[in-house]
């Protein structure tokens, strides 16, 4: 369908508008070499998990295809090569450019080559000393075996000179215990990187050997594991299958530059990889230590403005954050405002509280100092009821989650893992309190994002906080589920995947279709990281033909191609990258007025997410919240800086301004909103404070005077 794009080619585009931020004139330069890393990043991950089980596919299920685009397995990794070769000269070119800008700021990347002489000295005396000894050069024919090449680590690869065949020199590049960027001047900003020092003086490492050739090479390798998860053995099998990952086949080799090609044959014969999977880049294969640059120079001109979550203006800090959630809904949206001044003072709160009887929980990713689990640990200390479901198959979290696991046992918390064969991915708390006279007062919260703090201060999310009863019921549905081993079917309020979120959304819809055929003004919207459940879709295209306006704000992978003729005229689709990961999840059905329904939860339009995971998505029925959320909507929309609008053949453009168009920034505008809230509060308490203190100088005037006209 002309309308429908491929999941990992949309994927890809996205992370092309990561590069842009890489070379957007309006970042400051330390922070566009920052989306260069997170670029890089992003693409190891690509590699790792989606090229991974593309490939496992095309092994195992050659003939099945993509349900949006109608490519095998084999198409769409040659698709995926063809568009990483086309993005590799963009990459190298932001990276070059911004270091180049850089130089005026005293930083400088140096290649071994270009040093001057006392600085190769300096070098040669630096590997003999720091370096050396600490590495081993493995030779490599075919009497000898291929040694294992640990995924995205750099090892230098020389091409020895043999009589017979070939032989390959392989030397561990391990910056383990060492700082990978060798200072050579300005405090660190003139630098040359230590894998390239080792390539240079890798025939020292083979002294009976001649050198023909070398390079740098990457491997990255298969991370496509799942398992089922039930039982009390199932923590094992997570901590055996998350070392085995280690060992999966490789999935890309990228080297540095132009390398013989008979050594580069005989190394992809050794890996089982093919040439099409090789990849060249002309610039360092691990960008990851471009972060660590941000700390060498504090120059205001190179950095974002500081921003710092702030405390939520609707929170009372002299009362009791539960008692106040008792008496209104409570939304709250990082990173603009604080998760510990909040969220994680409630927990602390309820591990203190006596009248507390139990918290229950899903925990997906957390913090590596995470005070909710202290918190949730002191709970269970304190003897209350804490069940904790934590989801070990959270991707390239299993290790962590496994150790917090056993931090939550040993502390007393009952610790349950997601159901078999779907990952939990909700953000849900419950908080049952024995209430004043009997009975029990219940606190719900339904979140977008996870619970982490470290995360919470650069991805946008919200979070629902509500002591509404039937949303309490539904939670603990969701908990005797999760507990249980079956899944919500039915509810009262909240939309509860796999089973009870898919069916209402779509009943939404199409309840704004009707709308829209009986000549009202149907209206959805959706802010989501991702589109491309096939259903959901088909609705979104069946609601356009019936004339719905549809507004989406899509982050990442979107497989919908808006303004399509016939199909899709009436869908448009932006995406925001910017300074903050944009993570939060709206979902909008109705123009306006009492009739509209907004929910906020964890779930993207994604087939994962909708009939493969345990989701919670729950309603904001406060007007007071709609209607910011609404307002929250309409920023996002007319934001003019961050904002990509999608066309009708699939490409990304900026956002225009008009000619007397102010700047929208959404990410800024709503710090600044936050900024000026806790601002008006401080002000408005300090008005009060002051005219508590002129009425009690005026009553204290009043008394004196009565006192002296008796005297």
């Amino acid at each position: 369908m002309e309308y429908l794009e491929n999941r990992e080619l949309s994927w890809l585009k996205f992370n092309k508008r990561v590069l842009e931020e890489a070379v957007c004139e309006q970042n400051p330069l330390l922070e566009r070499l920052s989306f260069s890393a997170i670029y890089q990043n992003n693409l190891d991950e690509f590699f790792m998990v989606r090229v991974g089980s593309l490939t496992d596919a095309a092994k195992n299920d050659k003939k099945k295809k993509d349900s949006r685009t109608n490519m095998t397995p084999a198409q769409q990794l040659d698709s995926v090569f063809t568009a990483v070769r086309r993005l590799q000269p963009s990459v190298e070119d932001a990276y070059r450019k911004t270091m180049g800008e850089l130089s005026e700021f005293g930083f400088e990347h140096v290649s071994v080559e270009n040093a001057a002489k006392d600085e190769l000295a300096f070098l040669e005396l630096y590997f003999k000393r720091e370096i050396k000894p600490f590495i081993s050069g493995i030779v490599v024919n075919d009497a000898l075996p291929f040694p294992f090449l640990k995924n995205k680590e750099i090892y230098a690869a020389v091409q020895l000179h043999a009589k017979k065949d070939v032989a390959i020199g392989i030397i561990p590049v391990n910056f383990e215990n060492r700082d990978r960027m060798i200072p050579l001047g300005n405090g660190g900003k003139r630098f040359v990187l230590e894998e390239e020092v080792v390539l240079h003086f890798a025939h020292l490492m083979f002294k009976n050997y001649k050198v023909i050739d070398r390079a740098l090479i990457r491997v990255t390798r298969n991370a496509d594991i799942m398992v089922s998860g039930k039982g009390a053995d199932f923590r094992d099998r997570m901590e055996e299958l998350v070392a085995n990952r280690k060992k999966l086949a490789p999935v890309r080799l990228e080297i540095s530059d132009d390398f013989s090609r008979d050594a580069l044959d005989y190394i992809c014969k050794k890996l089982k990889i093919k040439n099409s999977r090789v990849f060249t880049s002309r610039i360092p294969l691990d960008l990851s230590y471009l972060f660590a640059l941000q700390e060498l120079d504090e120059n205001p001109k190179l950095h974002y403005i500081q921003r710092s979550p702030q405390r939520p203006a609707s929170i009372s800090e002299s009362k009791s954050i539960f008692s106040q959630i008792k008496a209104k809904d409570m939304l709250l949206s990082y990173p603009f405002e604080s998760m510990s001044l909040s969220f994680v003072k409630l927990l602390q709160e309820a591990a203190d509280d006596p009248k507390v009887a139990s918290i229950k929980i899903t925990l997906y990713r957390l913090a590596r100092n995470s005070k909710i689990i202290a918190a949730l640990c002191t709970a269970a200390e304190h003897g209350k009821d804490v069940l904790v479901m934590i989801e070990l198959r959270a991707r390239f979290d299993e290790a962590n989650n496994i150790e917090w696991s056993k931090v939550l046992q040993k502390s007393g918390v009952k610790v349950i893992y997601g159901p078999k064969d779907f990952k939990a991915h909700s953000k849900l708390l419950l908080i049952t309190r024995k209430a004043q006279g009997g009975g029990y007062d219940y606190v719900t919260q339904i979140g977008t994002g996870n619970y982490n703090e470290k995360t919470s201060a650069i991805y946008t999310d919200l979070m629902l906080l509500t002591s509404d009863r039937a949303i309490a019921e539904d939670a603990e549905a969701v908990f005797s589920g999760l507990l249980n081993g079956t899944f919500v079917e039915k509810t009262n309020k909240l939309l509860v995947s796999p089973l009870a979120l898919r069916p209402q959304i779509l009943a939404m819809m199409d309840e704004q279709i009707k709308i829209a055929q009986n000549g009202g003004n149907g209206y959805i919207a959706a802010k989501i990281n991702s589109l491309c459940d096939k259903v959901i879709i088909e609705k979104l295209v069946e609601a356009s033909q019936a004339g719905v306006k549809i507004d989406l704000v899509v982050r990442g992978i979107c497989c919908i191609i808006p303004q399509v003729e016939g199909y899709t005229d009436n869908i448009t689709v932006r995406s925001i990258v910017g300074r903050f990961l944009e993570h939060s999840r709206i979902f909008i059905f109705g123009k306006d007025g009492k009739e509209q329904k907004i929910y906020i939860g964890s779930a993207d339009y994604m087939s994962r997410n909708t009939i493969r995971r345990v989701e919670v998505a729950a309603p904001v029925e406060d007007e007071k919240l709609k209607k910011r959320i609404r307002e929250m909507f309409s920023v996002l929309m007319h934001d003019n800086v961050k904002a990509r609008i999608m066309q009708n053949d699939g490409t990304y453009i900026r956002a225009e301004r008009s000619e007397n168009e102010e700047e929208l920034n959404s990410q800024e505008y709503f710090y600044e909103e936050a900024y000026k809230k806790l601002a008006d509060k401080k002000a408005r308490q300090e008005r009060m404070r002051v005219n508590r203190q002129k009425g009690a100088a005026k009553r204290n005037k009043k008394t004196s005077a009565k006192r002296k006209s008796k005297a």
